[in-house]
């Protein structure tokens, strides 16, 4: 689906209040997607290992007959990435102008059944030849003898060398239109690789997939849904039955040799008979699309933070189907503006957040957690080997093979928060800011891209320092506009590092590379005048340098050169299209005049680094930077690391309900095994709401979103990948605020004068059906690379430091009036609606 039909749908939550006496403060998130149907079986255990051995009818004759092939998740799909990987391959060589390279894989998406096998896909029904280059079309001209019977009823036969043979394999739409060009054995003027269901832009299907020495190798793959391929269909409800399954569709492989039929090198259609026949294929499994709440009932809004919303999007379809359900209709914005309607507005939407409300009225906000989640730094590198002879052969023969691994230091994430790599900058514009005196006589240039720079070399291995990666999507981090939480966490990770800190005031790092001095918070040294002010909530493009306009073309600023992206999940989801947002050609004949955009980079050639949240990582599959933490280790974003973090974490010294993950507290310097980006969400509310009804439906949406909603997994309901399920503290505070919230109260209690989460009370009973032991705080550090965010199985909750110290004591005589409060029945029994 699209970014906007992902964020704007509603959710409907159905869970019944409770009465209760006691007190306390809160606030949540607006998130939307396309609400799915219920009744998904859980994908656990749903990857998938397929081979060419069992599926290939003509296997001794396959380029690759021990090919094996694993798809990380084949059920309960939305629109995502998934790891492909394989084994039984053979050494890739590179696409070339003229051909498609050889011994490689091609992956489609097709949502039809081979009428005379429905075991195997039909090739009719598969987005494929968008990419328009050799050996990846739907159509070439060929010689008669090279025209296998299986092609025979799509080919127009020729006449000789001015009108040569030309087979051209249609595309059926699920719709039941055809995309043909040829007709009755004629060619027609049609072009089937470009047309309205699928072009070079929007086509998931990969060209060229490439193995290594040993023959194995692995991609990220895009499946699409009938939202973002609606000739494919994939997901739409199969019946108008509430609990309909959404339409499957096919993943095919298509492996590659050395040659096509009658010609010495890869040039002709993967569709082509000769290649088609080795072709396999696994079933993909969609949740249905749809908004299939009951109409009627109660609709309640949610505002603030997106970190959360994928979750919510997996909670929809649970909270609306249970009776009584209210509609949570949900928005991402700025969190700090969340909160201040929901501190003093009546009917105020229930906000999301990541801190505490700063203002200097009284906060009479109850605070609820209900997710743990964080900021990570994706990317999508794929090598590119410099030429010479001072290259190992080793990393010769990794050519276009994606990189899996990053380190980052806070400097080195402070470069590129801050256009301090030349390339951040338009070509022709004036960079002799970003050249210093060496202090020698002579001058010292920023390197242009982030993998030239020493310090990324120093601490990364050594194969970086062999490519010959460039690009200005490797100066910069893709980075959404807006205010947000997340940015205030970024910056002050950043600034709690001395490196860091001493490089935006202005002090160059030990290759004399210095900030971009109008990011400077040295006044003296930033040309506007005043100094950066940081932490703060956004991510500001502040250098006014342009490329001046020409009698060719127009001018280009910083943001039109590097542009912001909508959010955090588009930010990945470009990422994982290899999308780095370059600025294209000028185009005088537009009306008016503007520069275009370069299309996505194909796998193989990708050169993306993207800011996302950890949810929206591991939903695209992307890979993730292992970031350094004030314990001095690299640590990527997981379940384990996550959890290491909020053991680490410290309240708000104005508000002890809120944790906060600080970078410059001993506390996290003496977690090695932390995540530095952790960061909680919090739902918060107003316990004074007059409404009863408004408030017993947010404490019901808290309790959900604690409770049952803190399982992992991938079926409705479920807490997906890229969140860790809350420690037992934190759930029983979201109970006991649930309860406050349900109660209604005046007034709320001050906050505790100590806050700096020590010295708690026992936990209160959490709200959790799920209860796990504790573990170590601070697990070792793993030395593996830092991978997508995958939903591995949940470690055992750490006792979480003064997390109990957040939930004051006076709450417990609240939570067992609670008890033993009768639930009160606000049930509706509506029809569903379709969407």
């Amino acid at each position: 689906m699209t970014t906007t039909a992902w964020r704007s749908t509603t959710i409907r939550s159905g869970l019944s209040g409770i009465a209760v006496g006691a007190l306390v403060f809160g606030v949540l998130t607006l998130v939307g997607v396309v609400v799915p149907a219920p009744g998904a079986a859980a994908a656990d255990g749903s990857a998938v290992t397929i081979s060419a051995a069992d599926l290939d009818p003509n296997v001794d004759t396959a380029p690759f007959p021990d090919l094996r092939v694993t798809v990380s998740q084949t059920q309960d799909l939305v629109a995502q990435g998934i790891r492909i990987s394989w084994t039984g391959g053979s050494k890739s060589t590179v696409p070339s102008q003229q051909t498609g390279g050889e011994d490689f894989l091609q992956f489609a998406q097709c949502w039809g059944d081979d009428p005379d096998d429905p075991s195997r896909p039909d090739r009719t029904t598969c987005q494929f030849g968008g990419t328009n280059s050799a050996g990846t079309t739907r159509d070439n001209f060929r010689e008669d003898s090279w025209v296998a019977p299986e092609d025979e009823q799509y080919t127009a036969p020729g006449d000789g060398l001015a009108n040569p043979t030309y087979t051209s394999i249609p595309f059926r739409s699920v719709t039941g239109e055809t995309v043909a060009s040829v007709v009755d054995h004629k060619q027609v003027a049609i072009d089937v690789n470009t047309n309205e269901f699928f072009t070079r832009l929007t086509t998931n299907e990969v060209a060229w997939a490439g193995s290594g020495n040993d023959g194995s190798g692995t991609t990220t793959f895009e499946v699409q849904t009938a939202m973002q391929a609606p000739g494919l269909g994939c997901g739409t409800p199969v019946s108008s039955d509430p609990t309909a399954p959404g339409r499957s569709c096919w993943l095919v492989v298509i492996p590659r040799g050395v040659s096509d039929n009658g010609t010495p090198s890869i040039t002709q259609s993967g569709l082509f008979w000769d290649s088609w026949q080795h072709a396999i294929g696994v079933k993909l499994q969609f949740k249905p699309l749809g908004d299939r709440c009951p109409v009627g009932a109660a609709e309640r809004q949610l505002a603030g933070s997106e970190l959360v919303s994928v979750a919510i999007s997996s909670w929809q379809p649970s909270l609306c189907m249970s009776e009584g359900g209210a509609v949570y209709s949900a928005l991402s914005g700025t969190e700090s503006d969340a909160l201040l309607a929901a501190n003093g507005m009546e009917s105020a939407p229930l906000a999301l957040t990541s801190r505490a409300l700063k203002t200097e009225g009284e906060d009479q906000l109850q605070y609820a957690p209900i997710a743990l989640t964080g900021l990570t730094i994706s990317f999508a590198i794929d090598r590119e080997p410099r030429a010479g002879g001072e290259t190992p052969q080793e990393y010769r023969d990794r050519a276009r093979l994606p990189m899996t691994s990053i380190k980052l230091t806070p400097r080195l994430v402070a470069k590129l928060l801050t256009n301090s790599y030349t390339d951040s900058l338009p070509t022709d514009a004036d960079k002799s800011h970003l050249t210093h005196s060496d202090g020698a006589g002579g001058t010292v240039s920023n390197p242009r891209t982030l993998t030239y720079d020493p310090e990324f070399l120093e601490i990364n291995d050594e194969e970086w320092a062999y490519q010959a990666l460039v690009a200005p999507s490797l100066a910069d981090l893709l980075v959404p506009q807006g205010r947000s939480d997340a940015a205030w966490a970024l910056w002050s990770y950043l600034l709690a590092d001395g490196d860091a800190k001493a490089f935006l005031a202005g002090t160059p790092d030990p290759w004399g590379m210095r900030v971009n001095p109008y990011y400077s918070t040295t006044a003296k040294d930033n040309p506007s005048g005043a100094e950066l002010t940081l932490p703060r909530e956004d991510f500001p493009k502040a250098d006014p340098t342009e490329q001046a306009e020409t009698t060719q073309a127009g001018p280009i600023n910083i943001v039109t050169w590097r542009p912001y992206v909508n959010d955090f999940d588009s930010s990945a989801y470009l990422t994982l299209r290899g999308d780095g947002q370059l600025l294209g050609a000028w185009d005088p004949i537009s009306v008016p005049p503007k520069y275009g955009k370069t299309a996505r980079s194909l796998p193989g050639l990708q050169r993306v680094l993207g800011l996302t949240d950890t949810a929206s990582a591991a939903r695209y599959q992307v890979y993730t930077a292992e970031l350094r933490n004030p314990a001095g280790e690299f640590v990527g974003p997981d379940t384990t690391s996550m959890l290491a973090a909020a053991a680490a974490m410290t309240a708000d010294p104005d508000q002890i309900q809120v944790l906060g993950y600080d970078a410059s507290s001993e506390k996290a310097r003496q977690a090695p095994s932390a995540y530095p980006l952790t960061m909680p969400v919090y739902a918060a509310a107003r316990p004074a709401l007059e409404d009863d009804e408004l408030r017993a439906d947010y404490a019901a949406f808290i309790r959900f979103a604690s409770g049952s909603g803190q399982t992992p997994g991938t079926s409705d309901g479920q807490l997906p990948a890229g969140y860790a399920p809350l420690p037992k503290s934190w759930r029983a505070q979201a109970t006991a605020s649930a309860a406050v919230i349900e109660a209604g109260v005046d007034d709320t209690p001050p906050p505790a004068s100590s806050g700096d989460g020590d010295g708690a009370t026992d936990p209160l009973p959490g709200g959790s059906t799920v209860e796990e032991p504790p573990v170590d705080n601070n697990p070792d550090a793993s030395g593996e690379p830092a991978g997508a965010l995958t939903g591995d199985p949940t470690p055992d909750d750490p006792e979480v430091g003064g997390l109990s110290a957040t939930v004051p004591l006076s709450l417990l005589s609240g939570v067992a009036a609670a008890i033993a409060t009768p639930l009160v029945s606000r049930r509706r029994v509506l029809p569903w609606s379709p969407r």
